[in-house]
């Protein structure tokens, strides 16, 4: 039972960590720009090669 006391605390502050950490992630834009990456792999910024 004293067990329980400890834990219910430790998983809330964990809880709000993460909570904590996903509201900063939101808000300094790191969710922003899904595609950009997957579209800047495909584009091709090498120059032909000559013939």
């Amino acid at each position: 039972m004293n067990v329980i006391l400890f834990l219910i605390p430790v998983a809330l502050f964990l809880g709000g960590l993460g909570l904590a950490a996903f509201i900063w992630s939101i808000r300094s834009g790191q969710f922003e720009d899904l595609d950009g990456a997957a579209h800047r792999i495909l584009i091709d910024d090498d120059p032909p090669p000559r013939t």
